[in-house]
């Protein structure tokens, strides 16, 4: 159930999606269904947040948007979404991976992103602190690839990179180590379907 803690036992690995899914679309669906395949998880959980502290505008409903994730997902065995952070009280990415790994000991996370996300993740709230706490898989996203392996994260965190034909070692790799992963994109965006009304 959503607005109950993930269920998890150590020695799983757990894919984390993070983000505001205002509205959730068949690109959230298709990066975690990569993410299982690729990275030979056992569970994706979609951090429904309660808000992006990097956008102005605030999003939908929390229950509405879990709703919406629910109705999409169509009950998918591998694929959890989640109130968790509305119910530990937080907002930046570096404590819920924190409360988590208090939370879920022996359960190893993956950070799961967009390449558009890596392009300005030195924005992030202790972002050098996110690198070295979990592993991070970042996917590939229409116009961006090449922006991300130029980031300034990237740059950073250059000698962490595994090679994507290794991603299936990633989720038994100690912090910080990071994986680039190409894939057939596609180009659903929560953006342009609030501004065609559909939301």
């Amino acid at each position: 159930m959503t607005n109950r803690r993930p269920s998890a036992t150590a020695g799983m690995t757990v894919g984390l999606l993070g983000g505001s899914f205002d509205p959730p679309h068949a690109g959230h669906v298709h990066i975690s269904e990569v993410a299982l395949r690729r990275l030979g998880l056992d569970r994706v959980w979609w951090l429904v947040s309660p808000g992006n502290p990097l956008k102005k505008r605030g999003p939908a409903k929390i229950g509405r948007r879990l709703a919406a994730c629910e109705a999409l997902l169509d009950n998918r065995a591998s694929i959890h979404p989640t109130d968790i952070e509305t119910r530990l009280g937080t907002r930046y990415t570096a404590d819920t991976l924190r409360a988590l790994q208090r939370f879920y000991p022996g359960v190893r996370f993956v950070w799961l992103m967009g390449a558009d996300n890596l392009v300005e993740f030195h924005r992030w709230n202790q972002w050098i602190d996110i690198f070295s706490m979990v592993p991070i898989a970042v996917f590939a996203r229409p116009g961006h690839q090449v922006k991300a392996g130029l980031s300034i994260a990237a740059a950073r965190f250059a000698s962490s990179r595994l090679d994507a034909r290794r991603a299936a070692a990633l989720p038994y790799r100690d912090a910080p180590c990071w994986t680039l992963i190409s894939h057939p994109m596609r180009a659903h965006s929560s953006t342009a379907i609030r501004a065609r009304g559909e939301w």
